[in-house]
């Protein structure tokens, strides 16, 4: 592990020197849409130049299959449901969502101007164990175990299609195999399929952790989509995904991992 600048080509270049690599992974990213609206220039700088720049990386060193991370929230709320990747895609209601369309369509330039064979994985709501802290199951876990409130915005139908981390890896392994074989540009849904309400979440983890939760609600937060939900069919068919891991089966997981890992001793 190399720590650097995403937009820093030169130090990933050095980094890499004279070897010869057969794919390139690039997941880094400024994530998250609320923070994307309090700071939209750092999100365009991280997610937009830095995929320039890991596309300019992967051209320098010959690399000719690249695998980008993107996002469900691409879809904005005006794609009918379940979201397909022939969707345009078009309007975005969020910086974050916006630079990740922005790097799709840098990628789709790169595979027309070099022949760099690219698949971009439209990855719908990742959890598990080590999830980032400020994530929706990762926080309401925290909360819910510490005793304190959760601060919930709208009525609590908004629906999200929850995949666990295992096969979200799952997909990106099968991902290398498929663009090995041929010279593609390709975008993939990866889901879990099976969307819940937020009301739906907040009761399965009261489940899990057999604590009952406090709620408070406020107005639906600008930038949030009202629902994920993704049609699997096009992964299935080029990658042969299937979601092996539940939502009930991976938050009980999850739960587990929680409290053998407390806050004070997590994982960074």
């Amino acid at each position: 592990m190399i720590e650097g600048d995403i937009r820093d080509v030169a130090l990933a270049d050095a980094a890499l020197g004279d070897g010869r690599y057969d794919a390139m992974i690039h997941l880094a990213a400024a994530a998250g849409v609320r923070p994307s609206i309090a700071d939209p220039m750092h999100y365009v700088r991280m997610n937009v130049e830095g995929t320039a720049g890991a596309l300019e990386l992967a051209e320098r060193k010959k690399i000719d299959r690249f695998v980008f991370g993107s996002s469900s929230s691409v879809y904005g709320d005006s794609a009918p449901v379940p979201f397909v990747e022939t969707d345009p895609a078009a309007s975005p209601i969020s910086p974050y969502a916006a630079t990740k369309r922005a790097g799709e369509l840098l990628c789709h330039a790169a595979s027309q101007i070099s022949g760099l064979s690219v698949i971009c994985l439209r990855l719908f709501t990742v959890y598990g164990p080590r999830q980032r802290p400020d994530l929706a199951i990762h926080k309401f876990v925290s909360l819910i175990e510490q005793d304190q409130p959760l601060t919930l915005y709208g009525d609590g139908s908004t629906l999200r299609d929850y995949t666990h981390v295992t096969d979200i890896v799952d997909g990106i392994l099968a991902d290398l195999e498929y663009v090995s074989t041929r010279n593609v540009f390709e975008v993939v849904n990866l889901g879990g399929g099976q969307p819940i309400s937020l009301k739906d979440l907040v009761g399965l983890l009261e489940k899990h952790l057999g604590k009952k939760a406090s709620t408070e609600w406020l107005p639906p937060h600008s930038g949030d989509v009202k629902r994920t939900f993704a049609s699997i069919e096009k992964a299935r068919s080029l990658l042969r995904f299937e979601p092996r891991v539940g939502l009930d089966e991976g938050l009980a997981g999850f739960v587990k991992w929680y409290r053998a890992n407390p806050p004070e001793s997590s994982p960074a």
